[in-house]
C-alpha cells in the first residue's frame, strides 16, 4: 500500500491556491527560465582535465563505490572534489 503524500503549510497553500485557482502567472518566465539553465549548464561544465596519481587501492575503493552508486568512478570522484571545495563535504559522524 503507497503511504499518502505529506505536505509541508507552504505546499498545502500552493495546492491550495492550484485548487481555488487564484495562482497567477509571472511576466519573464523565459528569462528567468533562461538564466537558470545558464547558470545550471555553467556549474556542470566540465572545460579542464585533472591527472593525479593515487594508490592501486585507492583507485580500487574509488571505483567499487563508484559501481555502489551507480555512477562511472571519474563522476564520482569529480563530484567529491566538488563537494570538499565548495565546502559540502561532510565526513560521517
Amino acid at each position: 500500500m503507497k503511504k499518502p503524500v505529506q505536505y509541508d503549510d507552504e505546499e498545502m497553500e500552493i495546492l491550495k491556491a492550484w485548487e481555488a485557482g487564484t495562482l497567477k502567472p509571472i511576466s519573464g518566465v523565459a528569462k528567468h527560465l533562461k538564466a537558470h539553465q545558464a547558470a545550471a549548464e555553467a556549474t556542470f561544465k566540465k572545460d579542464q582535465r585533472l591527472n593525479i596519481r593515487i594508490s592501486s587501492r585507492d583507485l580500487r575503493n574509488l571505483q567499487a563505490r563508484a559501481l555502489e552508486e551507480g555512477v562511472p568512478y571519474q563522476t564520482l570522484a569529480a563530484s567529491l572534489l566538488h563537494k570538499f571545495v565548495s565546502g559540502r563535504l561532510v565526513e560521517p559522524s
